[in-house]
């Protein structure tokens, strides 16, 4: 067996730790941020992926399904069945592209936006409580770096 570390140039994950391996960092982060809101969205009717959309096109105007889900951080697939649940409820509208009739874009109702605007005061606060004792620069400095790594590794433009 080849060793992956003298191939990477890097050391292992032994070697690094768990404390120190970003992506692991930030799968417990999302996921204790996730968690803490589960049951506020619970008692509001949403699920993540249903929160996860409604957030984007909060402040994306009509973007198409294949947009959103990478917006969203949503597979189509799961994506599709949260949509079809936020259209039921009134909480989104789909629309042909004008453009390519294939494409369906998505539009967020006013009932969505008051639905994500029950949500968001939960979220602002389980933001605020990952920064907390955070300086403003240091939390500006974590966010430019979180937006430089995801350009490295981003798939699409946007």
């Amino acid at each position: 067996m080849t060793d992956q570390r003298r191939i990477a140039g890097l050391p292992g994950l032994g070697e690094i730790g768990l404390g120190n391996f970003a992506p692991y960092l930030m799968n417990r982060i999302m996921g204790r941020y996730n968690a803490s809101l589960r049951a506020d969205l619970a008692g509001l009717g949403l699920t993540t992926p249903k929160m996860r959309a409604l957030a984007v096109l909060s402040v994306i105007d009509a973007p198409l399904i294949r947009e959103l889900a990478v917006y969203a951080v949503v597979e189509q697939s799961t994506l599709s069945r949260a949509l079809d649940q936020l259209a039921g409820e009134g909480l989104i509208q789909r629309e042909t592209d004008a453009g390519d009739s294939r494409a369906t874009r998505v539009h967020i109702t006013e009932a969505g936006r008051a639905a994500f605007g029950a949500i968001w005061p939960q979220m602002a606060a389980a933001y605020a409580r990952m920064f907390q004792g955070i300086p403003e620069d240091e939390r500006r400095a974590f966010v430019a770096t979180l937006q430089k790594m995801l350009g490295n590794i981003r798939k699409h433009d946007f």
